[in-house]
């Protein structure tokens, strides 16, 4: 299976984009295994991303709901993405919303530097 994410995204509507079980040489190629690793226990957390984040889930589930999402009798949380165990995620920029993890999150990740970092030298 390849990426999933929302038909309807824009760039004034990021989207996190999800690429199922990504074969051993894209890892390897992106160098997951030498990412920092961080970990949460079950819960709900609150989340704003100042810069991209990619991040490679090495055990866990988590339904991530966009800011501004609702629940309502006829369409509860309808803006979510769901990732979990295997999992490659990419997390845009300037996107808030809430990680609702149901299983302990074990990944690896990495921030990509804003261009203003990127284009600085001494």
């Amino acid at each position: 299976m390849s990426a999933v994410s929302n038909p309807s995204s824009s760039s004034e509507n990021p989207k996190i984009v999800v690429e199922r079980n990504p074969s051993e040489s894209s890892l390897s190629e992106l160098n997951v295994k030498c990412w920092p690793k961080w970990a949460c226990p079950p819960g709900k957390y609150r989340l704003k991303f100042d810069a991209e984040e990619t991040c490679y889930l090495l055990k866990g589930k988590v339904k991530a709901y966009s800011k501004g999402a609702s629940a309502s009798a006829s369409a509860p949380f309808s803006d979510f993405v769901e990732f979990a165990a295997g999992d490659l995620v990419t997390i845009p920029k300037g996107i808030r919303c809430t990680w609702d993890v149901s299983v302990s999150i074990d990944k690896h990740y990495k921030f990509e530097p804003s261009s203003s970092w990127a284009s600085s030298s001494s």
